[in-house]
């Protein structure tokens, strides 16, 4: 046998294989040897013992492994990740043995670990068992197969194959036993199927079989098996198949709803095409019966899909440009690359050549930007335009910054500045482009393509509408190109574009990531990182279960506390323990000494990523030389300023952080920190980037780690984990490719989680990209006059996303129906009446306790009886929790992490009972991590403290009982659970309440009223027959199901009959009336004056700013007025300190107020859903009035914003916008003749526009 080279060191991944043992012809006549080598140690091989054997084996420490077996066999070497880390090619030997066909197949198991001893097991104890060292996840297994020559005893020298030499041996294929692949298959059976999957494609990929040794061990030429030329691909053949995705056509069956359908099926593949598809012949016949058939190619990095409309037929060269089905690019590059294109970049590249629309979905610093640059390379050689488009006006600087230094000819509109406007590239906002769509701008007659950056922006619910309209308004010879986070409905997007615009949409998607993740969980307080999801992707539920064990330890310090205080879930978010503080600090100082920077620290408050950045005081990361060219940067960039600006605090208290190679980067710095901190760290300049998540938006900026400070954000409406999408977008930015072998992400939790929640935030598919589709009256009046008739409002809504989604999912909504129907017939029964009649008793008596107990919980009355010990009944919302024991009562406001309040707005809520609950043993200890839950059924549980809203204390009852002092000890919690459970079995029919008016002596007529009433119903369900047959639970049961299905049916038959697009016709025909009762239409809906100022306004709300320029409030103010009260239509962060406006500025605002009351209630009485005092309150927003006055009046930047304590960036950011919204107002009051107004606007514009407030972009 030939001597084999030392295998070289594992990497973490696992994805070496270290040995391949065969034997060669000569091994016939000689013992084989077979040696497994971990290269962290000596291997611990050990005897295997017979079959059957039970007894524990011991590392006899020999580095051989003897196979004493006298049947074919094959022997599986398994890798095991311990909980130490280490990795041992010897942890365990999996063996089949095969006596022959037709008798039983034998498995056993052996592991070792040097350290513990054997065991002998069955085989599917290797997935689920704990104990010892057995594996973890089946997954996680890499498998070699050898195959043994029957008779033949281990022993003699260690000897082995090389693998040079296996490679060269395979020549024929080799027959393989049928009792060996019958062996083979058994163990890929009784696998779970992501370990089969993991076993097959490691077999494929890492395993050589050796052909020539095995004709030698078998002779049975007849012996034929496809397991065999599974095997047998070489590592050379593996490798050039990685480089050239694998195009395996695939046919799915979708149609398309409503009038579209016809327009928008995808074409059937030509068939040639057909013919060079491995797809199976059911597929085929499907999409030859089926018009409507979907091509979709698959690749190992990419998936590549097109829709196409029907009898659309391709006049591209087939040589040139491939396929529709196949596209592939033989033709001429527009613009070469230095590095080799990933698949999914050709693939779109070969799109773009055959002059079609595509959609690229794919990973944050995946490389989608190579996609834009060649369809704008494409524009440049072929003559023609090209307009890019982003959400956010920064981006598009950075866009033009990055992409004139790739081309000559670039542009920038952006509203504020405006540069090379004739340029062949122009960058700009999608405001813009849907700006210049409406005024039918000659520039759109020039542009080939458009390109829209992050797509998936379109689902934003107040900018979303912007993309949708852009899209539809886009003439049909324009061609797209769509950049996109990843999102799950990318098919269903260019279905969209295709009906719409009658052109194919490819789609080409990719999960891949040039550099993989590992993704670790910090606990706060804790001592150690733990892995849950490895490089492969695959979940570490072993780590899960210590992390989870690990704040178990830390709760058992907390039993019994009250919680609810501060140092809830957001402790971290919001900076608040100096325990978070130093966790903080650890993390970032260890990935700093063991190389892991540059690092992002990512926070979802402002000022906690400040907090943060000024507690690194102590840490330095920058040499004298780093810091020195800081400094020269920092002074270049500055000075531009007025000397009175770069003063500024803001200013001068960043520069020591940079020179220590620490920054901050969020919405609120001054625009030119912001940018300066961006270069620097494009730079490597900066080690620690403390960050909100729009860092994760705009230019590629990827760092080596990425740490998460909280996994919960306040999006306006609750406080939540946040979603897949969020992390996957955030966390890409870790790995730099062709710089890291792999990103770390970092997640700092305080509160145990459920191992679902953090599996769906870390692998969950992102959210789907969902329309926000709304009517504006901006569209409508722009709709009427500015397109000339080519569109109407109907047209708009008819050919929205919004509807395209919604008559999408009829055939399932009529599936469901008919589903829903057939259930409730098979419910039908006699006896319904009684069963109605009862059911309506106990919803009356349901709602009449309700009644009563919002009277009984009043603070005033319920004060008195919620005394420690007293038993109290909770709900919350549909979980009713059963009965819980008063501890304690506390004034306050509710906080994060306790129950949500049934009420949003009422005195009860000031009010918090702590209260001893029955959890669920996985609920966190005293409720102050996270929402507790009540114990599953079954479960034993444990008490717990939990603040409770007084609003959701449904019960009082007339019992107390004692309670220790102490309730930190276990034990004391448990013996009350008991004690509760006692009084439950001596009241089966519930424990007495306390009586409102004979226990609390309320008096009340209303409430008396209710009381009697609620005795007279209650007499009558005891009387009823139902009742007293002891089987009303059972009856009632099914009747609520049957009610609840009929329920469900008419809802979705409403849902049927008042189709989208009718609201949307009434909301139409409702907004036109507002239009005409405020005078911007007349009855024949012609456009007159006040319309045509509307048309030109999209910043702020059109309706009341040209109310207030038509009733004469702007004609009695100065321009400083006018600058002031335009601010507050300019949406900016809302402050927290009390407003007080000067005696200039009250006027004027009560005058805007009362304009806003007056066009809120119009829309009411026309119809639409408006609240008066929430419209006013949204329209209204005084909160930087007084800065804008002073500022147009000449104050300094740090004068202004001594006034007020909302962030620098913000007041820029509203300065810019407002100096934007008065352009629009002056060529408003240009459009109407108000010559007046127009210069006082334009001076109102003028007088903002100085220093700091509008100081150059660095990137331009």
């Amino acid at each position: 046998m030939e001597a084999m080279e030392e295998v070289s060191e594992l990497d973490e991944s696992m994805r070496q294989a270290v040995s391949l043992l065969a034997a060669n012809d000569a091994a016939l006549s000689r013992p084989t040897t077979f040696l497994n080598e971990a290269p962290c140690r000596a291997a611990s091989a050990h005897p295997l013992p017979a079959f059957g054997s039970s007894s524990n084996v011991r590392p006899t420490g020999s580095k051989q492994m003897r196979v004493m077996y006298g049947a074919p066999m094959i022997l599986i070497t398994v890798y095991i990740s311990f909980p130490g880390g280490a990795m041992h090619t010897d942890a365990a030997a999996l063996v089949i043995n095969d006596p022959g066909e037709g008798k039983n197949l034998h498995v056993a198991i052996h592991t070792s670990d040097c350290e513990r001893s054997t065991s002998v097991s069955s085989f599917p104890s290797l997935f689920s068992h704990r104990s010892g060292a057995r594996p973890k996840r089946a997954a996680e297994l890499c498998v070699e197969l050898a195959f043994l020559t029957p008779g033949v005893e281990a022993g003699g020298a260690d000897t082995l194959i090389p693998n040079s030499a296996l490679k060269a041996a395979i020549g024929t294929t080799a027959p393989v036993p049928p009792s060996v692949e019958a062996a083979w298959q058994a163990m890929l059976r009784a696998m779970p199927p992501a370990a089969a999957k993991s076993v097959r494609t490691t077999a494929r990929r890492e395993t050589v079989m050796a052909a020539s040794t095995l004709n030698s061990f078998y002779s049975s030429p007849a012996s034929t098996s496809s397991y065999g030329s599974a095997l047998e691909i070489s590592a050379a053949e593996d490798e050039a198949k990685e480089e050239a995705p694998r195009r395996r056509m695939v046919w799915v069956e979708r149609g398309l709803m409503g009038e579209e359908a016809d327009s928008t099926c995808k074409r059937k593949a030509p068939d040639s095409s057909a013919e060079e598809q491995p797809s199976p012949a059911p597929a085929q016949s499907q999409a030859e019966a089926d018009p409507a058939a979907k091509r979709r190619n698959l690749s190992r990095s990419c998936v590549h899909e097109v829709a196409v409309p029907k009898g659309y037929e391709s006049a591209k060269d087939e040589a040139v440009h491939g396929t529709l089905a196949n596209p592939d690019f033989n033709g001429e590059m527009a613009k070469q690359y230095p590095f080799k294109l990933d698949p999914f970049q050709s693939t779109s590249i070969a799109c773009l050549e055959r002059n079609e629309s595509v959609l690229v979905s794919a990973h944050t610093s995946a490389g989608k930007t190579v996609v834009a640059e060649y369809a704008i390379a494409m524009a440049f050689r072929d003559k023609q335009r090209v307009i890019y488009t982003s959400p956010l006006k920064a981006l598009s600087n950075q866009k033009y910054r990055e992409l004139s230094q790739e081309f000559t000819d670039v542009g920038l509109m952006t509203g504020d500045v405006t540069l090379h406007p004739n340029a062949t590239c122009l960058v700009m906002t999608t405001e813009i482009l849907r700006a210049m769509l409406y005024r039918g701008s000659e520039v759109i007659k020039e542009v080939a393509w458009v390109i829209f950056d992050e797509i998936h922006y379109m689902k934003d619910r107040e900018r979303g509408v912007v993309w949708e309209e852009s899209i539809i308004f886009l003439p049909p010879a324009i061609k797209m190109v769509f950049l996109s986070a990843t999102m799950s409905n990318a098919t269903e997007f260019a279905e969209w574009i295709c009906s719409l615009h009658k052109q194919p949409c490819h789609v080409v998607y990719t999960d891949f990531r040039p550099t993989p993740l590992q993704h670790y969980v910090f606990p706060i307080g804790g001592s150690g990182l733990y892995l849950v999801v490895d490089e492969n992707g695959q979940f570490r539920e072993d780590n899960f279960a210590k992390l989870q064990d690990s704040f178990a330890k830390q709760n058992n310090q907390l039993d019994g506390r009250k919680g609810g205080g501060p140092k809830a879930s957001g402790r971290i978010a919001k900076g608040g323990s100096a325990s978070g503080n130093s966790d903080i600090y650890k993390i970032v100082k260890m990935i700093m000494e063991r190389k892991f920077q540059p690092v992002i620290i990512f926070s979802f408050s402002r000022r906690e990523c400040e907090h943060h950045a000024m507690s690194m005081s102590k840490l330095d990361f920058n040499t004298e030389d780093e810091k020195e060219c800081i400094e020269q940067v920092f002074r270049n960039a500055i000075g531009c300023l007025v000397e009175e600006d770069r003063s500024l605090p803001a200013i001068e208290l960043m520069l020591p952080l940079l020179r220590r190679g620490i920054a901050v980067h969020h919405s609120g710095l001054l625009p030119i920190i912001k940018e300066l901190v961006e270069l620097l760290f494009q730079e490597g300049l900066v080690k620690a980037l403390f960050a909100t998540e729009t860092f994760a938006m705009g230019l590629n900026m990827p760092a080596k780690t990425v740490v998460f400070t909280s996994v919960k954000k306040w999006d306006g409406d609750t406080n939540r984990y946040i979603g897949s999408g969020e992390y996957i977008q955030m966390s890409g930015r870790a790995g730099r490719r062709g710089k890291d072998e792999r990103g770390i992400c970092v997640i700092m939790i305080d509160e145990k989680m459920e191992m679902s929640v953090i599996k769906d935030m870390v692998l969950g598919k992102p959210a789907p990209l969902v329309s926000t589709f709304r009517l504006s009256y901006y569209t409508i009046l722009n709709l009427m006059s500015r397109v000339e008739g080519q569109f109407t409002a109907e047209h708009v809504i008819r050919h929205s996303f919004h509807q395209f989604q919604y008559e999408k999912a009829l055939p399932e909504i009529v599936q469901k129906i008919t589903r829903l129907e057939d259930e409730a017939t098979l419910l039908d029964s006699s006896g319904e009446t009684d069963l109605a009649e009862y059911h309506k008793l106990g919803l009356d008596i349901s709602e009449l306790e309700k009644k009563i107990m919002s009277e009984m919980i009043r603070p005033e009355r319920a004060l008195l009886y919620l005394v420690p010990g007293r038993l109290v009944r909770v709900r919350d919302g549909s979980t009713d929790w059963g009965w819980g024991v008063v501890v304690n009562v506390v004034k306050k406001p509710p906080v994060s992490g306790t129950l949500p309040p049934a009420l949003s707005a009422s005195r009860s809520n000031n009010y918090i009972v702590d209260t001893l609950l029955h959890c669920s043993s996985n609920s966190s200890e005293n409720g102050s991590r996270s929402k507790p839950c009540p114990p599953r059924p079954g479960e034993k549980g444990e008490m717990h403290v939990v603040p409770v809203p007084l609003p959701l204390v449904s019960g009082l009852s007339s019992v107390r009982i004692n309670i220790p002092p102490d309730l930190r000890p276990p034990e004391a919690r448990q013996n009350i659970l008991f004690a509760v459970q006692e009084l439950g079995k001596r009241y089966p029919q519930g424990l007495p309440k306390l009586h409102p008016i004979n226990d609390m002596g309320i008096q009340v007529p209303e409430l008396v009223d209710l009381v009697h009433k609620l005795e007279d119903l209650e007499q009558k369900q005891c009387s009823h027959r139902l009742h007293k047959s002891g089987q009303s639970d059972q009856e009632l049961s099914w009747y609520q199901r049957k009610a609840d299905l009929n329920s469900e049916i008419q809802q979705l038959k409403s849902k049927m009959r008042d189709s989208q697009l009718q609201k949307f016709r009434d909301e139409l025909k409702n907004r036109s009336r507002v239009l005409k009762m405020l005078g911007h239409i007349d009855a024949d809906g012609v456009l007159q004056l006040k319309g045509r100022a509307a048309c030109l306004i999209d910043t702020g709300d059109e309706l009341l700013i040209t109310e207030l320029m038509f009733n004469g409030t702007f004609n009695d103010l100065d321009h400083h007025q006018v600058a002031s009260l335009a601010s507050c239509f300019v949406p900016c962060d809302k402050s927290s300190e009390q407003i007080r406006l000067r005696n200039e500025l009250s006027r004027p605002m009560m005058q805007l107020q009362e304009a806003a009351r007056k066009i809120a209630e119009v829309q009411k009485e026309c119809k639409l859903e408006v609240n008066v005092e929430e419209y006013v309150e949204s329209t209204c927003r005084p909160y930087l009035m007084d800065v804008v006055y002073c500022w147009s009046r000449g104050s300094t930047f740090a004068e202004v914003m001594e006034m007020t304590d909302i962030f620098e960036g913000s007041v820029i950011r509203l300065a810019r916008r407002l100096d934007e919204f008065l352009n629009q107002l002056r060529a408003a009051a240009e459009a109407v003749g108000e010559v007046t107004l127009e210069k006082k606007f334009e001076k109102a514009s003028e007088s903002l526009r100085r220093g700091i407030m509008f100081s150059n972009s660095l990137y331009l």
